[in-house]
């Protein structure tokens, strides 16, 4: 049993050992990393030591970076994100679902719901086509002047509706890629089994597409939670607005620092997140 044990040990120990393969691997990606380290501190370096040189940087400095401003303002600014917060907490849910539906759509196969497609396919060429300011524009000012009485007129709502149809647009595209992406033959060996055109979408391939394209999906959503500013052309007084307004009073544009940081504190994470996301299918594939 002994022997067995000893065996089986050094059985594991050989397993376990690196190759020197996977040792030359280490070595370069350290050794790599160890130059990227270098560069970028040089980089950063030469950019402490030389935008201070600079002639403009002392009145750049007491506009842009100016710390009593600071702390005055970004309170406020915490504050007006929350609205920011709770426009794409409410908007993200309903662009996935109307994207969803989009994509079905283009998806259709039976020649008589194809008019289903061509809306899908209409739909996505449209508010693709035009920029998403212009949509808030025309849809925020637009509605509103038809007279509709409160709260039915509110920015709030109209603004919100104009994010949603942007975005599922380009939502319904990148689930639609998912869709494509699923071989052929799951669809055959699903219906082979008896299940339908919907229960295949439904039970086979939708399951497998939306995992395929969460990665790309978080990037839209981490640009919606940008565009939410966007709105404050149209009423909200949101973190730009406030910052807008901070700028106005105090004249210095040291809140708009405040408002990109706040929305850096937010959004790098989330971007680290959906490439480690990326990174982790690309590896699942091969």
């Amino acid at each position: 049993m002994a022997f067995g044990d000893n065996g089986r040990s050094g059985h594991q120990v050989s397993q376990s050992a690196p190759t020197r393969r996977q040792l030359y691997e280490a070595k370069v990606r350290r050794r790599s990393n160890s130059i990227a380290a270098a560069s970028t501190f040089g980089v950063l370096l030469a950019l402490l030591v030389l935008i201070p040189l600079a002639p403009g940087w002392p009145a750049v400095k007491k506009s842009f970076f100016n710390a009593e401003v600071f702390a005055k303002t970004f309170p406020g600014l915490l504050d007006a994100f929350l609205l920011d917060v709770a426009i794409f907490l409410w908007s993200a849910p309903l662009i996935f679902i109307l994207g969803l539906l989009i994509a079905l759509c283009r998806d259709v196969r039976a020649p008589a719901l194809y008019p289903l497609r061509l809306f899908g396919i209409a739909y996505t060429d449209i508010f693709r086509g035009v920029p998403v300011i212009l949509v808030i524009y025309l849809i925020g000012f637009g509605i509103p002047g038809l007279g509709l009485p409160r709260p039915w007129n509110s920015p709030y709502i109209w603004g919100t509706v104009a994010l949603v149809l942007t975005y599922s647009a380009y939502v319904a595209e990148v689930i639609r890629t998912g869709i494509e992406s699923i071989h052929s033959s799951q669809r055959a060996a699903a219906q082979s089994l008896g299940l339908t055109e919907g229960d295949t979408m439904r039970y086979v391939i939708l399951p497998q597409a939306i995992r395929r394209v969460v990665p790309a999906n978080m990037n839209l959503f981490i640009a919606l939670q940008k565009d939410v500013a966007l709105l404050s052309f149209i009423g909200p007084v949101e973190i730009f607005r406030q910052a807008g307004v901070y700028k106005s009073l105090m004249a210095n544009f040291t809140p708009y620092v405040g408002a990109a940081l706040i929305f850096l504190a937010i959004t790098i994470p989330a971007t680290r997140y959906a490439d480690y996301l990326m990174s982790r299918q690309r590896q699942k594939r091969s």
